[in-house]
């Protein structure tokens, strides 16, 4: 068995994870959720997105979140199309990340353009942002399985990845928007990958929506994977993709990968006085294992 020594993990609750919150999040208490994760020792995260506060409404204090962001991370903002990135050149941060479905359904569900189209639209937005010395990472959905279309090819998947590393982006992260990929499949695409695009940066995420995301990781750890997308206390998931119920936990990838020997940097009793800073708001228990055993040990002593 060939592991890595080390992993990174990019953190995704601050933007992925509670986009989907109905209720809205005081500002305040997202900064402090971000500074609390960044002293757990997460170093790369993904802070807010610049999208129409119409469709989310969470979003909306995207320019106070990335304006008072730690310098000690790779801080990173989601951003849908042209408008979005005018939006991110008004301040000074300088990691960005843009998404695509492979799936047209599922990409016309999420901003009303078929993904040919949206791939027209982003590459000389990604060409201009490199020129001007952004890190840009480029977020592929439904590249396993899609809510409306079910199987998506390999080929495809690959396909729209080769595309955005021939523009120049510095990391692609793969996700199974739905979580219905089996480790077979997780194994099979990342190493199709990586023999594809050698020196890309690439991520992993994962859904825990059937319970399969931490053998789908372990899967991509195989293939020669260590880069993967979490959420602490594995909240969050995509509006429009049914059935996306949450993210996988941070906290359960972290243990995970600690006990196998893989150095990930991260102190996990940090990490969960993180998500104890947004658990109280949010609409749902966190239900993650390590989390809840945690505060049972807590409880018992």
């Amino acid at each position: 068995m060939v592991l890595p020594e080390k992993v990174t993990i990019i953190e995704v609750g601050p933007r992925d994870g509670l986009q989907n919150e109905d209720n809205f999040i005081d500002t305040e208490t997202k900064k402090e959720f971000i500074k609390t994760l960044e002293l757990a020792g997460i170093l790369e995260m993904e802070i807010t997105s610049f999208v129409s506060p119409k469709w989310v409404p969470q979003m909306k204090d995207a320019f106070s979140i990335v304006n008072s962001r730690p310098t000690g991370i790779r801080g990173i903002a989601l951003v849908p199309n042209r408008k979005g990135i005018e939006k991110v050149l008004e301040t000074d941060c300088k990691n960005i990340a843009v998404f695509v479905g492979v799936s047209d359904s599922f990409n016309k569900k999420n901003i009303n353009k078929s993904t040919r189209d949206s791939m027209e639209e982003l590459l000389p937005i990604i060409a201009e942002l490199k020129a001007k010395g952004f890190f840009v990472r480029a977020c592929i959905s439904t590249a396993f399985y899609c809510p409306y279309e079910g199987k998506i090819s390999t080929k495809e998947t690959v396909k729209l990845c080769r595309e955005f590393t021939a523009v120049g982006v510095d990391e692609l992260s793969v996700a199974d928007t739905i979580g219905m990929a089996t480790p077979v499949e997780s194994f099979i695409l990342f190493s199709e990958l990586k023999k594809e695009l050698p020196s890309m940066m690439i991520a992993a995420h994962f859904h825990d929506t059937r319970k399969m995301a931490l053998t789908n990781i372990y899967a991509a750890l195989q293939a020669g994977i260590d880069r993967f997308d979490t959420s602490a206390g594995g909240i969050g998931g995509c509006p429009f993709a049914p059935g996306a119920s949450g993210n996988v936990a941070t906290e359960d990838v972290v243990y995970m990968f600690e006990r196998m020997g893989i150095e990930t940097g991260i102190d996990l009793d940090k990490l969960v006085n993180a998500i104890d800073v947004v658990a109280p708001h949010l609409s749902r228990e966190i239900e993650s294992g390590y989390y809840r055993l945690s505060k049972k040990d807590m409880g018992d002593m």
